[in-house]
């Protein structure tokens, strides 16, 4: 196995543990209530601002066949500087999926309304955004992922 594929899957393995670890926070019933920031469990049955809940059961079967794919894809494309974010990708939406496996749904617990009110997340929910830039900034950027490759 190559270092670039390594480094995906520990990438994967780093993120679910550390989601599923901090969900387990809550889970036990840690809890913290401020001006800006509440944490608290909450159980999602949709994906992004609840959207999708009507499909209950089935949503978790689609997000595993669309992880499946998006792994799938780039291993097949084999682009080196795409592991590690793939690897978080992958690592924080399985966390979400494994969730709805043994849960009533997802489990969130940052809730912001400072100012406004904004939806419940965790930090699987922040990787996703993380990759997800780091994807588009590499392809918008070829040369970082040139840079990347040449160390």
């Amino acid at each position: 196995m190559s270092k670039p594929v390594i480094a995906l899957f520990l990438a994967l393995a780093g993120i679910f543990i550390i989601d599923q670890n901090i969900k387990t926070l809550f889970l036990e019933g840690y809890r913290f209530y401020s001006d800006c920031i509440d944490l608290t469990l909450v159980y999602n049955q949709g994906v992004a601002f609840s959207m999708f809940a009507f499909l209950k059961d089935w949503l978790k079967w689609l997000q595993l066949l669309l992880i499946a794919g998006v792994l799938i894809y780039v291993l097949r494309k084999g682009v080196s500087c795409y592991m590690v974010p793939t690897g978080i990708l992958v690592g924080a939406g399985l966390s979400n999926v494994y969730d709805r496996f043994i849960h009533p749904g997802v489990v969130d617990y940052v809730y912001w309304h400072c100012g406004f009110n904004f939806a419940v997340f965790n930090f699987a929910d922040v990787m996703i955004d993380v990759a997800v830039v780091m994807l588009l900034l590499l392809n918008l950027k070829p040369k970082w992922c040139e840079r990347l490759l040449a160390r």
